[in-house]
């Protein structure tokens, strides 16, 4: 019986190795077939023009009773001297994993306990604001950012529905001429892009924004940036700008990221300029440049189920390479979360959690009608 016992031990040991191995060299590829989902695409109504009158549809807004994850503060950060009250809508990452769906049921219990954790990993540097609100949505789910499957397009078109829908809620429920900030991370950054291209460009909501931070998702600069009519971040207090990073070690490989974005852009029309990718030094606040780790105010370490976390200074510093990917040395010690190749796309935002949110506060005191 000990003998067997020993041989199953040996054949999982052997298997987890091997699967270990095959995701280092064909993370694309594995990652694909394990989340890509078999099912077809399910056409879904759009949300109700009143949808997001509802607070069910909400993790966070400022009527709320109850803290939830969005107030959420790690161990180590000291009161604030201060709070502000410029509203921040917040766009979450992709939560939802499964298969099953194309794009995530709102009641679907993993997907929300997923989302709690993102939010207090992603969002909580901006609850330094009374004013945070974060919508549930019909978020497209995790597969469709590896494939090439025409389903995908239409899984992020229904979730950009929604968070439309929830965006025009927080406009009309926030006070007229009141300044605003747009955050977002991942899927959130994809979506924060289009919110910008369709609904501030050109209008009166242009001059009332703050900042827009779409992290976690690439931002193109000779064709993101005009399209939302939204200039790159060049100077620490400056508004109405945008700011953006992907973390990589300095080894890391960023190729599968692009080909994501690169899959959503659309093809490129020949003599077309060359791509070239916002990258915004979270230590300094402005595009490009780099930082030591003594620059870092407070990386927010979590604990393994990203439930919990400590503040570190000084943990990592920050260097924007030529392609614009943020490069972060050999890698800090986070927890299990660490994608192949290098990829720290899990922590964008906790690498440098102090340092957005002084990021923030830094640009809303700076803000000025104009």
């Amino acid at each position: 019986m000990a003998r067997k016992f020993l041989y199953v031990i040996a054949v999982l040991i052997v298997l987890f190795i091997a699967g270990r191995l095959a995701l280092g060299f064909y993370p694309e590829q594995l990652t694909r077939l394990a989340f890509t989902p078999g099912a077809a695409f399910e056409a879904q109504p759009p949300a109700p023009a009143n949808a997001y009158a509802d607070p069910a549809r909400w993790i966070a807004r400022p009527d709320f009773k109850q803290a939830g994850p969005a107030q959420w503060r790690p161990a180590g950060l000291a009161k604030d001297a201060e709070t502000l009250s410029v509203p921040v809508f917040f766009i979450h990452p992709t939560s939802y994993l499964k298969r099953a769906h194309w794009n995530a049921p709102l009641d679907d219990q993993d997907a929300n306990r997923i989302a709690g954790m993102m939010v207090r990993a992603a969002a909580t540097p901006f609850n330094v604001s009374t004013q945070l609100w974060i919508p549930r949505y019909r978020q497209a789910t995790f597969g469709a950012f590896v494939t090439d499957k025409p389903e995908a397009q239409q899984a992020l078109d229904l979730a950009y529905g929604d968070v439309s829908a929830a965006f025009d809620q927080f406009i009309a429920s926030i006070p007229t001429g009141s300044p605003f900030v747009i955050a977002g991370h991942s899927q959130g950054g994809y979506h924060l892009k289009r919110l910008l291209a369709d609904k501030v460009k050109g209008t009166p909501l242009a001059a009332r924004l703050v900042a827009a931070y779409p992290i976690g998702w690439l931002v193109d600069q000779t064709t993101d940036l005009p399209a939302m009519g939204t200039p790159a971040c060049t100077a620490p207090d400056q508004t109405g700008c945008v700011v953006s990073w992907l973390s990589y070690t300095d080894g890391g490989d960023a190729s599968m990221m692009i080909g994501a974005y690169q899959r959503f852009a659309g093809k490129r029309q020949s003599g077309a300029p060359a791509l070239s990718y916002l990258c915004t030094n979270p230590l300094t606040g402005v595009a490009g440049g780099q930082a030591p780790a003594s620059a870092n105010l407070g990386a927010m370490v979590p604990d393994s189920k990203l439930e919990n976390g400590t503040l570190e200074p000084k943990l990592v510093g920050a260097r924007c390479d030529a392609q614009g990917i943020l490069r972060i040395g050999a890698g800090p010690e986070m927890g299990p979360f660490v994608l192949p190749e290098g990829n720290y796309h899990v922590y964008d935002v906790p690498l440098y959690w102090a340092n957005l949110r002084a990021d923030f506060v830094r640009r809303a005191k700076a803000w000025r009608p104009r």
